[in-house]
């Protein structure tokens, strides 16, 4: 039988298209989950998700939701690239039958009978994430600033209108503080980069691997063991659906699973702190003062937001592949999961 393999930049196209839509849909979600986990006990902006959202549309109006928004789009592409690459090579050199092992987020070749043992689709995803981190991590470091900018905006306001109500009977008047000025990417890039070198847009690395390697870990294995259990016989494809809701269950799966790790990044990699908010030398750092002064619920802040942003990223990226729109474009072969 002919190989039947996919080709590399058809993958890298869907792994691209897949990511801008994905980001498009849910980058909203994420900006919530970002101002949530980054609230502490001091001065509390938001009670939850959805009020994060209409406090955010009133103070910043509705693009103020896509604050961020250009950087991870920008980056995502070179991201999911890596990361399904990554995925794939890791198992083609586990692989003992065939010159290119199943991908979790592509179609197993029907030649290749030999499956992967769950211990080496683990060792792959493990490969994948900590491949991936080489983009992810400042693209996260950026994309954090600008999403949290608003909660510090926000908070400022609140503790210069309380200021302004306690001195309502004082002499002289109290005189509001005017507004920072709103970070862009480009300044805080150079910024960076002009104070901390390449190492700033680095911040956080450690934390960001001990997210997205256990996040792969579980995320390509589950899913494409769900995705096998929908395969009406062995050698054919699975439906449209099962593809979609393997994609959802183990990506929201993987990222309520890793939420603590996610928590630690995103704290380590904000560069501004509200009002009696911690600071962090490191990652245990962070971790042992999170659970002293806010408790282990607090490892769990914006995880309902992460699973929400999480499951449809990964469903749409089975639609992409199930759709093969780069093999439309590029004229290949489309093989469907």
């Amino acid at each position: 039988m002919a190989d039947k393999q996919i080709s590399l930049p058809a993958k890298l196209i869907n792994g691209g298209i897949a990511g801008l839509i994905g980001v498009t849909c849910v980058f909203p979600i994420d900006l919530a989950k970002t101002r949530l986990q980054n609230q502490q006990n001091g001065q509390r902006v938001y009670t939850s998700m959805s009020d994060c959202l209409i406090k955010t549309i009133r103070s910043e109006g509705y693009f103020g939701m896509y604050r961020g928004a250009a950087v991870n789009l920008t980056l995502v592409t070179p991201e999911k690239a890596i990361k399904l690459a990554a995925n794939d090579f890791f198992r083609h050199q586990l692989s003992k039958d065939g010159p290119a092992g199943a991908s979790a987020l592509q179609p197993r070749p029907l030649y290749c009978r030999q499956q992967l043992t769950l211990l080496k689709e683990m060792l792959a995803g493990c490969g994948a994430g900590a491949c991936q981190v080489i983009v992810t991590t400042p693209m996260e470091m950026l994309k954090i600033q600008l999403q949290d900018a608003g909660r510090l905006a926000a908070q400022r306001k609140i503790l210069s209108a309380q200021a302004q109500l306690s001195g309502q009977g004082s002499a002289q008047p109290s005189v509001e503080a005017p507004a920072a000025p709103r970070p862009t990417a480009t300044q805080l890039t150079r910024d960076l980069l002009r104070s901390r070198g390449i190492a700033g847009l680095y911040k956080g690395l450690g934390a960001t691997l001990l997210r997205d390697v256990p996040f792969s870990i579980v995320y390509f294995p589950l899913f494409a063991n769900l995705n096998e259990l929908g395969r009406p016989a062995p050698g054919e494809k699975s439906p449209f659906y099962v593809s979609f809701l393997a994609g959802c269950v183990a990506g929201s799966a993987a990222a309520v699973a890793v939420n603590p790790c996610d928590v630690v990044k995103t704290r380590l990699q904000s560069l501004q702190r509200g009002v009696n908010e911690d600071t962090y030398s490191g990652f245990l750092d962070c971790a042992r003062k999170i659970l002293r002064n806010e408790g282990p619920s607090a490892f769990l802040k914006g995880a309902y937001c992460r699973a929400l942003v999480i499951a449809p990223l990964f469903g749409i990226a089975q639609v992409v592949y199930f759709l093969g729109i780069a093999e439309t474009l590029l004229g290949l072969p489309h093989i469907q999961p």
